[in-house]
């Protein structure tokens, strides 16, 4: 199968790629699509599944290039960059977007811009270049204020402009199918944390960050929120099976552990981590949490269960001492 992943360089991205690579023999090629916002081009050597990919042109020959994974400069917002690099693939996993609920608040205009038109223009790549199947990257932001569990049915009310655009996305994932045939499926992805995270603005990889470079642990709120923390490599499977599995055009899936874990409870958790690593103790802080963030919030993976064969493998311990390793031997590269 020959893959095209937009936001390929980043957190999920690379972890995906990983996973691809280490089936070797069913990959003919993966194109990786980025703008690098998160960082610089020439530091994409840091990641393994990168590091000897050469950079190419959306106009160059992608597809017969030797290299089982090249790479792009781009933005999904440049619908003609998009459309003229996928053109050949057979699947487009679709993860670049404009992440997280306090920077769509900061400015929603941006967020609906990347996150919808950018969507948009994805799917109309695939329409145009009968790519086989399409692959969204949601979030469980469009459930938004609801009692959780969050399941495929559940009525969306989004609390910020993130779960807006992303609700917008799944959206137009059914009108394609429906009105043009696009073999569409969304993936509403819990909350993710593993190695590769070190510049993900999540939970998981803030605390730990915070740890290393002995600072506080700020915590936003009082700490009771719940979240259902899923480990990369697990996330990554379930892109893989939802890019494979036969007949589930214009479906949604929740992508979830369906165990509720608070931020209290996760804190707990590292600091006994942190503590048998001989990392120092630091202080913890509180600041305001903001009204867009949802104070419960896991998901029903039944669904994805059921149809895609696929379940959450990883506890939380596990990963979590996974990602403490992977952080602490990046800090000393």
């Amino acid at each position: 199968m020959r893959w095209f992943i937009t936001g390929g360089a980043g957190f999920i991205g690379v972890n995906l790629i990983e996973e691809l690579l280490k089936e070797n023999n069913n990959i003919t090629q993966i194109v990786v699509f980025d703008n690098f916002s998160s960082f610089g081009l020439d530091e994409i050597s840091k990641s393994p599944a990168l590091k000897i990919a050469p950079v190419l042109r959306p106009e160059d020959e992608l597809w017969t290039n030797p290299s089982h994974v090249v790479v792009i400069k781009g933005d999904v917002r440049d619908a003609q960059s998009i459309a003229m690099a996928s053109n050949g693939a057979d699947v487009l996993v679709h993860l670049a977007a404009n992440t997280g609920v306090m920077p769509s608040v900061a400015n929603p205009y941006y967020d609906c811009e990347v996150n919808v038109l950018g969507t948009l223009n994805c799917l109309e790549a695939a329409r145009n270049n009968s790519i086989s199947r399409f692959v969204l990257a949601s979030s469980g932001a469009p459930a938004g204020i609801c009692e959780p569990p969050i399941t495929e049915t559940i009525a969306p009310r989004p609390s910020s402009p993130y779960g807006a655009s992303k609700l917008a996305g799944e959206a137009y994932c059914s009108a394609y199918f429906t009105s043009y045939g696009v073999d569409t499926v969304a993936l509403r992805f819990s909350n993710v944390y593993g190695p590769q995270s070190i510049l993900k603005g999540s939970v998981v990889a803030t605390f730990i960050r915070q740890a290393l470079a002995g600072q506080p642990i700020t915590i936003n709120g009082d700490g009771s929120q719940t979240r259902d923390f899923i480990y990369v490599k697990d996330l990554a499977e379930a892109i893989i099976r939802a890019a494979r599995c036969p007949d589930v055009g214009g479906e949604l899936f929740q992508i979830a552990t369906g165990i509720e874990t608070s931020v209290e409870e996760l804190l707990a958790m590292l600091s006994g981590k942190y503590y048998a690593r001989g990392i120092p103790a630091t202080d913890v802080g509180r600041s305001a949490r903001s009204p867009a963030d949802v104070l419960r919030n896991f998901a029903d993976p039944a669904k994805a269960r059921s149809v895609l064969g696929w379940a959450a493998r990883t506890p939380l311990s596990e990963g979590l001492d996974a990602t403490i390793d992977w952080f602490i031997g990046e800090g000393n590269r």
